[in-house]
C-alpha cells in the first residue's frame, strides 16, 4: 500500500474524535467544513478503511478508527519532540518517553527512577499514563505508549513481560496504632481490627486474596476502596489499617503512617516491563528501560 497522506489529515482525524464534531474540529484547525472532509476522506482512502461513522446526531470512530487513534496520538507527539529538538543548538539528547504505570508504583516508585533519570537526561520529557494493570497491557498493546510497568503480561500473546523485582504486601498502619510497634506481623495478628481493602476487582485484591486462600488464610475486611491511595488517607486519619504492595507505601518515614512485613506466609506480586513483541523502542525509551533494568531489574 502507498502512503499518500499528510500530517493534517491525522490532525483533522484526532481532531473530530477529540471534539466529537466536524464543525467544532473545523474552527479548531482554522479550516473550513468542507476543507476538513476533504482530509479526513483523503486519510479514508490512502488507508483503505473507513475511519468514523457519522449519524445525523453524532460522530464516532470505526473498528478501526479505534485502534489508530493510540497510535496516531503518540507518533504526532514525537514527531513534534523530535522536530522541536533538532531546532535546539548544541548536543543534548531530546525525546519524550510515552509509558504506562499501575497506580500503585506510579505513586512513590515512578518518581524516583524519573529524578535519577533526568540527572542524566533533562531534556528528555515523559508521557505518564497511570492505568490499571488490564488499560496498561491494552495500552502497550494498542501502540499508545511504548512500554508499560505493570504486574501482568507473561500471559498475554502480544507483548513480552520482563520482572524487575519482587513487591510484598505489608501493613500500614497510624504511628498510634497498637501493631506499630511490632517490627513483624503474621496475618493471624492483623484480626480484630478494622481492615481497609481494595476493590476485589482490583489486581492487587486478586493476588492476595488467591494466595492466602492457598494458604488457608481468611482476611475479614471491614472498608473497601477503588484505589490504594485512597485506603491510605483512611489509615492516616486511624480509621483502619491496610494491606497494600510495599511499593504504594512512603518510601521514607512518613510522619502518620508505618509499615511492617507480613509473613507465614509473604505474599508478593512481581512488578515488570510490558513491551509489544514486534515493537520497537524510541531511544529516550529505550534508554529509560535500560535504567529500570540497571537498577532495579539487576
Amino acid at each position: 500500500m502507498r502512503i499518500n497522506f499528510e500530517i493534517l489529515d491525522l490532525r483533522a482525524f484526532l481532531a473530530v474524535l477529540e471534539t466529537g464534531s466536524f464543525h467544532k474540529a473545523a474552527e479548531v484547525l482554522h479550516l473550513s467544513q468542507p476543507a476538513l472532509s476533504r482530509r479526513i476522506k483523503n486519510l479514508e482512502e490512502s488507508l483503505g478503511a473507513p475511519l468514523l461513522e457519522r449519524t445525523t446526531r453524532r460522530v464516532a470512530p470505526s473498528a478501526v478508527g479505534r485502534q489508530l487513534q493510540p497510535m496516531l496520538v503518540r507518533l504526532i507527539d514525537e514527531l513534534e519532540t523530535t522536530v522541536l529538538s533538532m531546532n535546539e543548538t548544541g548536543n543534548r539528547q531530546q525525546g519524550l518517553v510515552s509509558i504506562a504505570c499501575v497506580p500503585t508504583a506510579a505513586f512513590y516508585f515512578l518518581p524516583r527512577v524519573i529524578r535519577q533519570f533526568r540527572e542524566h537526561h533533562p531534556q528528555i520529557r515523559f508521557r505518564i499514563l497511570d492505568l490499571s494493570a488490564r488499560e496498561g497491557l491494552q495500552s502497550v498493546a494498542s501502540g499508545e505508549t511504548e512500554f508499560g510497568i505493570s504486574m501482568l503480561g507473561s500471559s498475554d500473546p502480544d507483548v513480552n513481560f520482563t520482572p524487575l523485582m519482587e513487591d510484598p504486601f505489608v501493613l500500614a498502619c497510624h504511628r498510634d496504632h497498637p501493631l506499630a510497634t511490632r517490627e513483624t506481623l503474621t496475618w493471624p495478628d492483623l484480626a480484630g481490627y478494622p481492615l481497609i481493602g481494595v476493590s476485589r476487582h482490583s489486581g492487587n485484591r486478586t493476588i492476595l486474596d488467591n494466595a492466602l486462600a492457598h494458604a488457608n488464610v481468611r482476611l475479614d475486611w471491614f472498608y473497601e476502596v477503588n484505589h490504594l491511595s485512597t485506603s491510605l488517607g483512611l489509615v492516616e486519619a486511624g480509621i483502619g489499617i491496610s494491606v497494600l504492595p510495599r511499593l504504594a507505601t512512603p518510601q521514607t518515614d512518613h510522619p502518620l503512617i508505618v509499615t511492617r512485613p507480613i509473613t507465614d506466609p509473604v505474599v508478593e506480586r512481581t512488578i515488570g516491563i510490558v513491551e509489544r513483541r514486534t515493537g520497537r523502542l524510541s531511544p529516550a525509551a529505550a534508554r529509560f528501560k535500560s535504567m529500570l533494568l540497571e537498577s532495579w531489574g539487576g
